[in-house]
């Protein structure tokens, strides 16, 4: 069976912690005491898999995790959203997770990462038949699973969207030639977009011709809470985001990326794309936890009436 989307990349367990003081006045030796605390499941193809499978796409994901009770938690999430994970094997390493450290003082955060079991993905972990799809969603994959996601690639029927993390950003075009090539929608933020480059500077529009060179044909640049900019055949789109309430911004860029995604699929005109992208991130920020406001598409539809989001264009 041909399923509309397979996610490929981390999945995570996701410790969200606040405390109270900024972080600032925090010094090394220090105890800190936290005022709220959360676990919720994470990493890029765990929250896309979801985004997509709630917008009534049916969808897999590729994750290699570990053979510990972080993997066993990540699976019965999963199994909320009718996601089932191909990786066969699980890795002698730990599964991946993080802790979300955020100051109710100074409205910031710090995220510590630990990645291992997701960078063990290897080629007897699935099947060929697993892979048939009518979209790869790729995210970020280090080690040697970044090479195993290169070969999936290249040999790939599939239509390829590309969502690289900065740390992969930061490798550069030429090192991701072989991704890029093939990819159809790449989207990334303002800083990976320049790393990607290989650059500090440069206008939005500057950096979505250099990428869409690179091979893509649809490529989009977020930039928090200020703007998103796609280029599309030959015309470039732009959209402020509305203001609402900020809780927390993790997991805000996979549910753009998936909610754009489900639009194409599902061959919404490309401007309400756009914005089936940004209402999802909207929900999404407004909670803490990657998934749990993540929308249906009734839902989704009405968020996009309310906030009537103008998307401007220009042709080149």
């Amino acid at each position: 069976m041909v399923i509309d989307v397979l996610t490929i990349g981390s999945a995570t367990v996701d410790h969200f912690m606040t405390i109270e003081q900024p972080f600032s006045s925090v010094k090394a030796g220090d105890k800190i005491l936290i005022k709220t605390a959360h676990t919720y499941s994470g990493g890029s193809a765990s929250n896309s898999a979801a985004a997509l499978s709630l917008l009534g796409l049916k969808v897999r994901m590729l994750a290699k995790l570990g053979a510990d009770h972080d993997a066993e938690f990540i699976v019965g999430e999963m199994k909320k959203y009718n996601v089932a994970n191909i990786c066969r094997q699980r890795s002698r390493h730990h599964t991946d997770f993080s802790t979300i450290i955020s100051s109710s003082r100074e409205k910031d955060r710090i995220i510590y990462t630990f990645k291992e079991a997701s960078r063990d993905l290897e080629a007897p972990d699935f099947k060929e038949k697993d892979l048939a799809a009518s979209w790869l969603y790729l995210g970020s994959l280090m080690g040697k699973s970044f090479a195993v996601g290169t070969s999936i690639v290249r040999k790939a029927k599939s239509s390829i969207l590309f969502n690289p993390s900065l740390y992969l950003a930061q490798k550069g075009k030429k090192f991701l030639r072989p991704i890029l090539e093939r990819t159809k929608i790449l989207v990334l933020n303002l800083e990976e977009a320049r790393a990607v480059l290989k650059t500090d500077s440069g206008g939005k529009e500057t950096l979505l011709r250099e990428l869409r060179r690179a091979g893509p044909e649809i490529v989009i640049i977020t930039d928090g809470e200020k703007s998103v900019h796609a280029w599309h055949e030959n015309t470039i789109y732009s959209l402020l985001p509305p203001q609402v309430k900020v809780v927390h911004t993790a997991g805000a860029g996979d549910a753009f990326t998936a909610g754009f995604l489900a639009g194409v699929i599902k061959k919404y005109p490309f401007e309400d794309a756009l914005r089936l992208g940004q209402v999802n991130a909207l929900s999404v920020i407004q909670h803490i936890g990657c998934k749990n406001a993540l929308l249906r598409e009734p839902e989704v539809r009405a968020w996009m009436r309310r906030f009537k989001i103008k998307v401007s264009k220009k042709g080149l």
